[in-house]
């Protein structure tokens, strides 16, 4: 049951400094009145969060048994356990296929090219010793690359991969390599809530669009994707987590696809019209929400506490709870999100 706990001035005192993501700025950890883990269940499992959460707040971990094995390496070159070469691009902060000769030409191939692993053969143990986790703030799992599209796209190279979706005598074939893939993904979530019993949810990756527009229609979305995603976010809320996506590109049209398949939330990136979304889907699905642009450099803190305030009065309506995104990163100045702490404790223990 959610506590009224009123706001006091010492929840600003700054306790510690988290580490940033991907080399950018620290963040502050307030004196809150209950861990940003139980806020954020609070969020997840109540709608009615102690204050709004910034994804900032929430760690990621990624085990070596699944960036090495499944991932892309992360930082240095890789071979996966489907035998796919990974090659680290620094400048890009990520890795892509070598390029040159695809895994496979046909998805009709992939009952004879692809073997799934042991998963018991990896060195879980090793990686749970190197990975603790906090329980003072959520964390969740980063599955990248994920079990669909991407995959099949580090299959095939990304052009055959999107003509396997609409082509006759692939689709077929894709179908069954999702489900095989899918069940094996079930596997892995078991594996990974084994030696980390602390963990909160899992942060499935796959992206669906580019800058302008998505890779492919909704009924193609509905008919090869949905049901899958849905088996595998049925199987992590079984085990008692939350499922969020990670989905790159202008994909707010297909924002129903991604509640019908059982996320719990989605971090959408800048050019979705965060506006309509929050408006349609909100009390549906988390969204990652972010403020529009200004210039820190030249908007007075006052001007930035009214927009804090603003930012507020839109994303954290009652029954439609929302989380500072990541990718409203440039907004984080320490006037702008005081202020959104503060309006927002304010608010919530209404």
């Amino acid at each position: 049951m959610f506590r009224k706990i009123p706001f006091v001035p010492r929840e600003l005192k700054i306790t510690e400094t988290l580490p940033g993501f991907f080399g950018g700025p620290g963040y502050p950890v307030k004196n809150t009145p209950v861990t940003p883990r139980e806020n954020m269940a609070a969020l997840y499992y109540e709608k009615k969060p102690f204050w709004m959460p910034a994804a900032s707040e929430s760690r990621m971990i990624g085990p070596a048994s699944y960036n090495d094995n499944l991932g892309r390496g992360m930082g240095h070159d890789s071979r996966d356990a489907f035998g796919i070469e990974w090659e680290w691009i620094p400048s890009a902060g990520g890795s892509i296929v070598r390029p040159g000769s695809p895994f496979m030409t046909d998805a009709n191939q992939w009952r004879e090219k692809v073997a799934f692993p042991d998963l018991d053969a990896w060195d879980w143990e090793a990686d749970a010793e190197r990975h603790k986790i906090d329980g003072r703030f959520p964390c969740q799992c980063s599955l990248i690359n994920g079990f669909w599209f991407e995959r099949l796209v580090s299959f095939m190279d990304f052009a055959p991969a999107a003509m396997a979706l609409i082509d006759e005598e692939q689709r077929g074939a894709v179908k069954e390599l999702f489900q095989a893939m899918t069940d094996f993904a079930c596997r892995v979530v078991d594996k990974i809530c084994e030696y980390w019993p602390m963990l909160d949810g899992f942060n499935i990756h796959d992206d669906w669009g580019a800058q302008k527009a998505p890779f492919f229609s909704e009924e193609t979305a509905y008919e090869l994707f949905v049901p899958f995603m849905r088996q595998l976010t049925d199987h992590i809320h079984s085990k008692g987590r939350y499922a969020t996506l990670h989905s790159c590109g202008h994909v707010d049209s297909r924002v129903q696809c991604f509640i019908d398949a059982g996320f719990d939330a989605w971090d959408p990136q800048t050019m979705n019209d965060i506006h309509m979304l929050y408006e349609r889907y909100g009390d549906r699905i988390v969204l990652g929400v972010y403020p529009d642009r200004f210039d820190p450099e030249t908007t007075p803190e006052a001007e930035q506490r009214r927009l804090a305030r603003e930012f507020v009065d839109e994303f954290c309506r009652p029954g439609k709870p929302s989380i500072f995104s990541y990718y409203g990163s440039y907004a984080m100045t320490p006037a702008f999100s005081e202020e959104v702490y503060v309006y927002s404790r304010r608010l919530y223990s209404r």
